[in-house]
């Protein structure tokens, strides 16, 4: 006995839920290699236990952006590149209010959402076109547009680059 068929207006219906933004989400990947960055707290596309982790070519299969700027610790103007927090955040469906950045030397420092939503926040992986190692403030390091928004070039911005990124913590 075969299916019955579909009525052909419930095939319209449910070819136009994409265009309604109902998409179901797609799964988080694993980790091939060692993870870089866990994200943790609010998510809901965890792909270890309740975290979000990423290595390196998850964060590099991202859209990639790239600020040429100046900032407190290089001297001249330098190309920070890497994904957007935000997309990151989106990978992982991550949503709240704060993000509790962690580096490697466990500074702490609260980001509020607002910031990765307005402004072109990246977890930058090169610099200048390179890997950047620990030494260096890698592997991750948060990077704002600042000469691209005198508004930006304060301390408290500044204070907001965590560098050496392990962990964010979504509250």
């Amino acid at each position: 006995m075969s299916p019955e068929p579909i009525p052909r207006r419930r095939l319209l219906v449910l070819a136009t839920i994409p265009w309604l933004g109902l998409q179901a989400s797609h799964a988080l990947d694993m980790p091939a290699t060692e993870p870089l960055l866990t994200i943790k707290g609010r998510v809901r596309n965890p792909n270890r236990g309740p975290d979000a982790v990423f290595d390196l070519p998850m964060l590099e299969r991202l859209p990639q952006l790239t600020h040429r700027t100046k900032t407190p610790w290089h001297s001249g103007v330098r190309r920070f590149t890497g994904p957007l927090i935000r997309d990151v955040l989106r990978a992982s469906a991550a949503q709240g209010q704060t993000l509790r950045m962690t580096a490697l030397n466990d500074y702490r420092v609260d980001v509020p959402m607002d910031d990765v939503q307005r402004w072109d926040v990246i977890m930058a992986r090169l610099l200048d076109d390179r890997p950047m190692s620990v030494r260096d403030k890698g592997p991750l390091f948060v990077m704002y547009p600042f000469d691209d928004h005198a508004e930006l070039r304060t301390t408290l911005y500044f204070s907001r680059c965590a560098w050496q990124l392990r962990s964010i913590e979504v509250l």
